[in-house]
């Protein structure tokens, strides 16, 4: 099947599907106030703006300390190697409810840190660590073998091997399950009106509270999520297709 012809075809279904739940909704005995909502859409943006911002810099927290998160994992180092593990077993295993009501209500005021964004996107980062360190550990040890020999037979050091011979190959490996944490991590921003952060969730609970348009407020808010969540599906999907074309063609990045 042709690209165009590929294109064609999901936008007949997606077209489809939004057509067949806006007839269900409007066959509902519901009485939507969508009219009350769009006055409050300022907060909407408003809410849209941070919840946009706690993502992109837990984000960029959560691949750095990833990376340390996976080199510590791959360590030769016991106790180095196992204070990766122990931090990725106890973050993973927790959740991030309850992290962030620990971080907020119990660490926070030891550090004498009272900024609830702060607050919120470092607790995001430090969750998204543990799951971003996992996926650079899989992708660095799903090279082959081979690959390290060679390069330490050339002279390389290990070092010199990861960053110029291992992550390159890796990098087109890690983009689908990294951006699939972007987008889990955009969701799970939604959590942050828990320690009073005025977010995108916080925007439609609070348009709900004023207008009693529960259901609206909330439609509308999962709208925004995927106007942000599924432009970013189809980014890793090309971003793939585009990496494993040139990788066939022989174009090293």
């Amino acid at each position: 099947m042709t690209r165009s012809r590929e294109l064609l075809v999901r936008v007949a279904v997606t077209v489809a599907v939004f057509g067949v739940l806006i007839g269900a909704l409007s066959l509902s005995e519901q009485p939507f106030d969508f009219a009350s909502v769009w006055a409050h859409r300022g907060q909407y943006f408003k809410g849209l703006g941070i919840t946009l911002v706690a993502t992109a810099c837990a984000y960029v927290i959560g691949l750095t300390l990833g990376v340390f998160v996976a080199l510590a994992r791959l360590s030769r180092t016991l106790w180095i190697r196992h204070l990766g593990d122990l931090y990725v077993e106890i973050i993973r295993g927790t959740p991030v409810m309850v992290l962030l009501m620990l971080a907020y209500w119990g660490i926070a005021p030891l550090l004498g840190v009272d900024d609830k964004l702060l607050v919120g996107i470092l607790t995001l980062g430090i969750f998204s660590a543990a799951y971003a360190g996992e996926i650079l550990r899989a992708g660095i040890e799903s090279i082959e073998r081979g690959q390290f020999e060679a390069a330490r037979s050339l002279g390389l050091s290990r070092r010199q091997t990861l960053r110029h011979v291992v992550l390159p190959q890796a990098f087109k490996r890690m983009i689908p399950p990294l951006t699939s944490e972007l987008i889990a991590l955009t969701k799970e921003t939604s959590l942050l009106w828990i320690i009073g952060v005025f977010e995108l969730t916080a925007a439609a609970k609070g348009t709900g509270a004023h207008t009693y348009a529960y259901l609206e407020a909330f439609l509308v808010a999962a709208g925004m999520y995927l106007c942000i969540t599924i432009p970013l599906s189809f980014l890793a999907r090309n971003l793939e297709r585009r990496l494993g074309y040139e990788a066939r063609m022989g174009v090293h990045l």
